[in-house]
């Protein structure tokens, strides 16, 4: 029961970041989850409580979505995550190594993040096509193994949309479909269960009240400060993968 009201815990603390952001509430939450649910509790329901926050974000803010953008990151991400679903069932049964890979994940994506917010000058600049290909094609295959492609996807977006809303709206469009995706493989592959709409239901009511909270926060504060916090929360929270004890603490 302690264990579930952490969980219920990061959910709010990260969604109030995803209000803000538009993204990273759930690759910040999936590392401690996993740790205090397990990554079959975790995954369906960051990945459900993430296509919420999308219509949260898109119900108020529907007319600033960039269709041209969204159209062409759907389409391409979701090819990805077909490639992300097979190499999750590779790895079906060796939970360990895929904790290992979500850490290095979320600690390289938190790397480069702090590098664009702390070090590099001149601002944000836009990608080539092949990079940009690259990243949505790799954030597409990260967010169908773990559901944590946005900073990929933000990565991607940075020089093509300069609107904060627009921004925000537009990858809480995408989420509303990518995520739409994995939750019916979820159905399909039988991961939904009483206990699961149970936990989830919970979680679903805390999400809202974080997300408003995030939405009040996103404008008054500067999204840039929240940016930075992040990325050093996310290198925390991915370093918490790589305990020695974590196989131990996981069956506590």
């Amino acid at each position: 029961m302690a264990k579930k009201i952490l969980f219920l815990l990061v959910v709010f603390l990260t969604n109030i970041i995803q209000g803000i952001t538009g993204f990273a509430g759930t690759m910040l939450a999936m590392p401690p989850s996993v740790m205090l649910v397990g990554f079959d509790t975790a995954k369906p329901i960051l990945n459900a409580l993430g296509l919420f926050s999308g219509i949260y974000i898109v119900a108020a803010n529907r007319k600033s979505v960039n269709k041209k953008e969204f159209l062409k990151i759907v389409a391409v991400m979701s090819l990805g995550m077909l490639a992300g679903f097979a190499l999750r069932s590779v790895l079906a049964g060796r939970e360990r190594v895929m904790y290992i890979m979500l850490g290095v994940v979320v600690i390289l994506t938190a790397a480069w993040g702090i590098y664009k917010s702390f070090l590099r000058k001149g601002g944000e600049h836009g990608h080539g096509k092949a990079v940009s290909a690259l990243l949505l094609v790799s954030a597409g295959v990260t967010h169908g193994m773990f559901v944590c492609g946005g900073p990929l996807l933000v990565s991607y977006m940075t020089g093509k949309v300069s609107d904060k809303q627009e921004f925000r709206a537009t990858l809480s469009a995408c989420w509303i479909v990518l995520n739409g995706i994995i939750l019916a493989d979820d159905i399909r592959t039988g991961l939904w269960n009483k206990d699961l709409l149970l936990l989830f239901g919970i979680s679903a009511a805390i999400l809202f009240a974080a997300m408003f909270i995030g939405s009040l926060l996103c404008k008054k504060m500067s999204r840039g400060l929240f940016m930075k916090i992040t990325y050093v929360l996310l290198i925390v929270s991915g370093a918490l993968l790589f305990i020695k004890k974590f196989d131990r603490l996981a069956r506590m």
